[in-house]
């Protein structure tokens, strides 16, 4: 009951939020090349202000158990940014141990997981250790009374998600994955606030179209510099639909409000990486979910041209309207990211998304000291986790010329 309440409440206020993202409309420039008898499109703001968001009953230290990917940078400082309190940090690679204090300088290096997993004044754990570790890692700290945030993939295999759900059932723990290509992108922020307003109507299809770089310095053209040994391997990384694949099916599942889905097809493939005969640089599939239907586009082939590591873009269907979203470049057009152009029965605008609230970190911060479930909805969590990893286990291994 205080789970369905939680997320009836956190619906009402995206949808409060989105109503006041649709009155900030303000005239400026325009967009240019318009077709003729083509409506010019208008120019708004996405609303800046600050959100109202439920404060901590108590101090919620934290800790950090693994660091093998550079995501828990972002994992920390969203931790931070909601209140939190960074004590401890572990890593299984020194090197990276000793940057991450130089960047947050109030942890304590500690030598062994069990001084993080065992600290009885940490309420929360985070991990971005290589991904076939992270479920372990998480089930430990459930068990030891502490809520865990993984990074994604959070979880690889049917085996580990039935033993992740039945920790959660019976340590009533948050067991949560940093999907932050919705959780820490304003513009998919902005994106959610608007769908549970109707802006669109319902929501009929996503689309996630997200193309990766393997390394983004110039002249390393994807090969095996600058990136660990488990990368490459899929055992470990759980695969390219698994991996990257996580954020983009978590997303299907938010905006179309599906409880239930299926994978219908899902494809990978090694189309230019032979030294490395069992990574997979590209991959998709096809869902279909009680409340609609979706559609994920994965790939390793981002050009440096481009300037950033992916020109991520996602495509919101409605039965009134449709929202593309270019989160990270606007291709030989604005700088920057977090574009989002909607389209109704109205009219066409263009609205810069950069200063909407992340709303995330706050939420986070306040579950974990309140025994709440705002920030993020735990069934469809697992949900997304299981999604993936059924996608990549039925995976057609596809070959081109």
């Amino acid at each position: 009951m205080a789970q369905h309440t939680a997320n009836k409440n956190r619906r009402r206020f995206l949808k409060d939020a989105g109503s006041l993202g649709l009155m900030a409309a303000m005239p400026g420039a325009m967009l240019p090349s318009l077709a003729k008898g083509q409506t010019m499109p208008k120019m708004e703001m996405a609303p800046s202000t600050p959100l109202n968001i439920a404060k901590p009953s108590r101090a919620v230290r934290f800790g950090v158990c693994g660091m093998s990917h550079d995501h828990i940078y972002g994992m920390a400082e969203a931790m931070v940014r909601g209140g939190g309190e960074l004590v401890s940090v572990y890593a299984s690679e020194p090197e990276r141990g000793a940057a991450f204090i130089k960047r947050f300088p109030q942890a304590k290096l500690v030598a062994t997981e069990d001084a993080v997993l065992n600290d009885p004044s940490l309420l929360l754990v985070l991990s971005s250790q290589v991904p076939s570790e992270r479920a372990r890692i998480g089930i430990r700290a459930l068990r030891q009374g502490k809520n865990y945030l993984s990074d994604k993939p959070g979880i690889l295999t049917m085996a580990q998600l039935a033993e992740v759900r039945k920790t959660v059932a019976e340590t009533g723990k948050i067991y949560a994955i940093m999907y932050s290509e919705l959780l820490e992108v304003p513009a998919a922020v902005q994106a959610g606030y608007l769908v549970q307003a109707g802006a669109i109507g319902k929501v009929i299809q996503t689309i996630n179209i997200a193309p990766h770089q393997i390394n983004q310095r110039k002249g390393m053209a994807g090969g095996g510099a600058g990136r660990p040994d488990w990368f490459w391997d899929p055992a470990r990384n759980g695969g390219i639909l698994a991996d990257i694949g996580s954020h983009q099916v978590e997303q299907f599942l938010f905006y179309t409000g599906c409880t239930q889905a299926e994978v219908v097809a899902s494809q990978v493939a090694n189309v230019r990486h032979p030294d490395h005969p069992q990574f997979q640089d590209f991959g998709d599939m096809m869902l279909h979910g009680n409340h609609g239907f979706g559609y994920v586009r994965l790939d390793w082939f981002t050009p440096y041209g481009l300037g950033t590591w992916g020109d991520g873009r996602l495509f919101i269907l409605g039965t009134d309207g449709y929202i593309e979203l270019r989160k990270y470049a606007d291709i030989a057009g604005r700088k920057g990211g977090n574009h989002l152009f909607i389209v109704d029965k109205d009219s066409a605008r263009y609205m810069d998304c950069n200063n909407v609230p992340l709303p995330f970190g706050p939420q986070f911060i306040a579950d974990v000291a309140n025994g709440t479930h705002v920030a993020q909805d735990q069934t469809q969590c697992l949900l997304a986790a299981e999604l993936v990893i059924r996608a990549q286990d039925k995976a057609t291994h596809a070959k081109i010329a």
